[in-house]
């Protein structure tokens, strides 16, 4: 009993300081009412947030940082973290194209890629270099920030309540916790696709917990939080950076796509099942 006290202590300390933290960057940022302030260096602030008060949770308790898992995972389970928002992204996407919610291509986007690729070439091959870079080096800079979140939320959150409340609680308190984080720039900023603030949330409340379930599960399994960063950072790539900005507006898209539209979520939802099913794969909590 100690031991479990100790660990939902430190769960309580843990989210004290990041609320704490972020709180100066919900500041700022609210204060812009808008995300690319400072050219997104608040937002930026606000994703590693996470990391230090995991590392100063760790400290105030005399443990050390080598507990968040720094170890680079097996290459299955990293393939695994990146392709999964790639395959969840192309699903849901192909849904929306499909049915007609959403329209592919959006030229309008292609034809401003003209300009920003620099290329002097014509919208179908700027599209094609800027897919071929944004997949590449984009996920190193998309890693950069989610890695901020990542070595929180699935290095210190996840490891800690799976210590006492095992994987299915463990993926919905670190969901909901992750989500009402978010909570702040959706409502107050500019973090939404334009959809009422009750259904944005909703959609986006429902896909960060369905995520949690995954990314819980490949935590436990691996014992890295690099899996984590790597589907992060996969997922803000492939969703904000290349499918979304690719599919046209039809009338209603807004309510279908993104994190804040339904389909994404019900795909997630999907996976999200399909991982609790595997739990019983998952190695018993070690208290110590």
């Amino acid at each position: 009993m100690p031991q479990a006290g100790g660990a939902r202590r430190q769960v309580l300390i843990y989210l004290l300081l990041v609320f704490a933290f972020s709180s100066v960057f919900y500041f700022l940022i609210l204060r812009a009412h808008k995300l690319g302030a400072a050219g997104g260096l608040y937002v930026v602030g606000l994703m590693w947030c996470p990391a230090l008060a995991a590392m100063a949770t760790l400290k105030l308790n005399h443990r050390s940082l080598s507990e968040l898992g720094w170890k680079w995972p097996k290459a299955t389970y990293a393939a695994v973290s990146w392709l999964i928002p790639l395959l969840y992204a192309t699903i849901a996407y192909t849904i929306v194209w499909v049915s007609g919610m959403g329209g592919f291509p959006n030229h309008e986007f292609m034809q401003h890629l003209v300009s920003r690729m620099g290329l002097h070439a014509s919208p179908t091959i700027s599209t094609l270099v800027y897919l071929l870079w944004a997949s590449s080096f984009g996920l190193v800079e998309s890693m950069a920030t989610a890695l901020g979140e990542e070595i929180g939320w699935r290095g210190f959150l996840v490891p800690e309540l799976f210590k006492t409340v095992g994987f299915t609680a463990t993926s919905l308190i670190s969901g909901i916790v992750w989500s009402c984080w978010h909570y702040p720039v959706l409502i107050w900023a500019d973090y939404n696709s334009g959809t009422p603030t009750w259904y944005g949330l909703t959609c986006f409340t429902v896909l960060v917990v369905a995520m949690s379930f995954v990314l819980a599960w490949l935590r436990i399994k691996s014992g890295s939080l690099w899996v984590g960063a790597l589907f992060h950072a996969s997922h803000n790539l492939y969703i904000q950076d290349i499918f979304t900005p690719l599919t046209s507006n039809t009338g209603k898209t807004a309510w279908f796509i993104d994190e804040f539209g339904a389909v994404l979520p019900v795909v997630a939802v999907a996976l999200a099942i399909y991982f609790w099913r595997r739990r019983n794969e998952l190695p018993a909590a070690d208290p110590a």
